[in-house]
């Protein structure tokens, strides 16, 4: 007989732990947008400034940091300008390519 397994008793996951530097952020950034789903993108650049540190990403962009925690979530809609800011701290850029041909 096998042993069962409350939910309450499985570790959480946080997907900060994962994103160890530029290319992991960069990496998921990309999958994030490739689906996109603009509250998701929200969320995902949440994720991967927790995973630098959420103070001093605020640092670097000038927005406090319970401002970003708020900007950041997956029911938000961030402004391009806050988008921005939060990827040059992380030391990513969002790049328009092509669809079509």
């Amino acid at each position: 007989m096998s042993k069962k397994i409350k939910v309450e008793d499985l570790p959480t996951f946080d997907p900060a732990e994962h994103l160890k530097d530029d290319a992991d952020i960069a990496a998921y950034l990309s999958l994030v947008i490739d689906e996109g789903d603009a509250g998701e993108l929200a969320h995902a650049l949440g994720i991967a400034a927790r995973a630098r540190g959420m103070a001093n990403i605020a640092e670097q962009t000038g927005i406090g940091r319970e401002a970003l925690y708020k900007a950041l979530r997956a029911d938000s809609q961030p402004r391009f300008d806050t988008i921005s800011r939060v990827c040059k701290a992380l030391g990513v850029k969002l790049v328009v390519q092509p669809t079509r041909g």
